[in-house]
């Protein structure tokens, strides 16, 4: 309760706000943001834990709201009790005293009079300290004939506010009400080296009210009355327990249901996340346990019949797909035979062109040059069906990458030639790019981004950069022709894909190359990956780790002009 201001009526106070003293001393910024970290990443994974701290906080709040409103109507309905309490009383006290003033007949004389009407009507009797009187001469009183103030203990004219006794003075026929804080002194000063002496203080609040009597000879004279509110301090100290104990016991059994509702719910959904999880990785028999006909059993049959959809539909695929890789080993294997008979024919045909008709020898190389296109191609579509049987193998021995490299330019130089295209081949001295490798697969790899650079590169020059470092060993092609467009370099290894469909392939291919080149990457636990930038040109980085079956968590030459320079060496 806090003081207010006058009033002629009731003023009801504002209630007394409880201080929390925070004593947790922080125990380094180390320790809380490591603290604040953990529930961040608590809340982000766990629903229990949000559903349970939100109804929380929001019951913590609606509990304070209702509490906080029910505290102050009662407060205010105990302050304007006490205040009606005082000005009744108040009221008939003065009008007693008035009285007696107004009996006075000039006997005792009127100092001693005036002490015995305060002591014995005014002041409340000993031991009691519900009321207090202090009888003073009025601000306005200009009478000479002066009586001594009248105080009860423990109480003075300051406890007396200015602005109080200026209102009585203002208007004396009316009372004048005030809530102010109340400091008295505390104890008797028993055991000290001053017996009587206080040896403490209290503040409370209490209710002033404040009238004027008129004294025969003396003029005006004010009675201040102040009762403390101890009773109603203690009243709302009782119901700030009960309100606090009744809120936390309210505040944990919303959250008890919260976290049982919760558990009732998250459970089943976490069952549904690990069968999920199981589903995924390949066990295709995992099904949901639903029983009832609710909500969570309504997912989980749903769920189980998703499952089944899902384990039929995967089996149809790996059926196509088994049959599709059946068909083109088949497929493959069966036209070998055809392919030798007619490549005996045409063999015999092209070398007797010269003594052809034009047309015909014309024709006759044709036919021999694409021979030669369908026999690659057909040993392309049977290396692809052994890597989807899963029957390649690898092997394995240490190999320079720059001696293989050499051997890619020297075979491609005639198509470097004809597309009028410079390769160069550029190598950091010092630096030894050996790694164990199959030379075969690699050697494969490396001739199909090679002529891929030749036939896109528009004539422009190509680059070859050979790295390694402890861990990689890495080759990347580079053209400054056409580029690639955004989405393109994840395209780029697809099964007889294309930038531009209306493109004829002037170097032949089948289609297949990038698509085997980055199976034999994966196969040696490798990357093979590509950039590029339209109008700018394409940069293709294979990377192998250098001992068999190492780890692979970087590459030392950069693929992108982000990632940085690419070194200079001798060429």
């Amino acid at each position: 309760m806090s003081s207010g201001s006058v009033t002629e009526e009731t003023e009801a106070p504002d209630a007394p706000s409880p201080e929390v003293a925070d004593d947790d001393a922080p125990r380094g910024e180390g320790f809380l943001v490591r603290q604040v970290k953990a529930l961040v990443d608590l809340w982000r994974r766990s629903l229990r834990f949000r559903v349970v701290t939100s109804t929380l906080i929001l019951g913590l709040v609606v509990v304070s709201i209702i509490s906080l409103t029910m505290y102050r109507s009662i407060a205010d309905g105990l302050v304007d009790n006490r205040i009606s309490l005082a000005q009744a009383e108040s009221r008939k006290l003065v009008d007693d005293a008035q009285a007696g003033f107004n009996g006075y007949t000039g006997t005792p004389e009127l100092p001693v009079f005036a002490s015995n009407l305060v002591n014995r009507t005014l002041k409340a009797p000993a031991g009691d300290e519900s009321r207090y009187v202090i009888f003073t001469r009025s601000v306005d009183n200009s009478s000479d004939v002066r009586i001594p103030s009248e105080e009860s203990d423990n109480v003075n004219l300051e406890s007396v506010p200015s602005s109080l006794r200026d209102a009585v003075a203002a208007d004396p026929s009316r009372q004048q009400t005030m809530v102010i804080e109340l400091t008295r002194p505390v104890g008797d000063g028993v055991g000290t080296a001053f017996p009587g002496t206080p040896t403490d203080s209290e503040t409370v609040p209490a209710v002033v009210v404040g009238s004027q009597v008129e004294v025969p000879s003396a003029d005006k004279y004010d009675i201040y009355f102040i009762y403390p509110m101890d009773q109603e301090e203690a009243t709302l100290g009782t119901i700030s327990r009960s309100f606090i104990l009744g809120a936390l016991f309210l505040i944990a059994l919303v959250s008890a249901i919260a976290y049982i509702v919760t558990s009732m719910i998250v459970t089943p959904v976490r069952r549904a996340a690990a069968a999920a999880e199981r589903l995924s990785s390949g066990h295709l028999n995992e099904r949901m346990s639903a029983r009832g006909h609710d909500d969570l059993a309504l997912l989980g049959q749903s769920f189980n019949e998703m499952a089944d959809n899902l384990q039929t539909q995967i089996r149809q695929l790996e059926g196509l797909s088994r049959v599709q890789q059946r068909f083109v080993s088949d497929v493959s294997h069966e036209l070998r035979t055809p392919l030798t008979t007619i490549r005996m024919a045409a063999d015999l045909l092209h070398s007797s062109r010269d003594e052809m008709d034009p047309v015909a020898g014309r024709s006759a190389e044709l036919l021999h040059d694409e021979l030669d296109r369908f026999e690659e191609l057909l040993a392309d579509l049977l290396e692809i069906s052994r890597y989807d049987a899963g029957a390649a193998v690898l092997e394995q021995d240490p190999v320079d990458l720059f001696a293989i490299i050499e051997r890619v330019v020297d075979s491609t130089e005639s198509i470097a030639d004809a597309r009028g295209s410079e390769v160069t081949v550029h190598r950091v001295p010092g630096e030894s790019a050996v790694a164990e490798v199959d030379a075969r697969r690699i050697e494969r790899v490396l001739r199909n981004l090679v002529v891929n650079a030749i036939e896109h590169g528009e004539g422009q020059p190509v680059d070859i950069w050979v790295g390694a470092d402890d861990e990689a060993a890495a080759v990347l092609v580079e053209d400054h022709g056409v580029g690639l467009k955004a989405g393109e370099a994840s395209l780029v290894f697809n099964r007889f894909w294309r930038a531009d469909p209306a493109r004829t392939r002037t170097t032949g291919g089948s289609g297949l190359g990038l698509a085997i080149a980055l199976e034999d990457a994966r196969l040696h636990h490798g990357w093979l990956q590509a950039w590029g930038e339209p109008g700018v040109g394409s940069r293709f980085r294979l990377t192998v780790p250098r001992a068999a079956g190492g780890p692979l968590t970087t590459s030392p030459l950069p693929l992108t002009p982000r990632e940085g320079d690419l070194p200079k060496g001798a060429a």
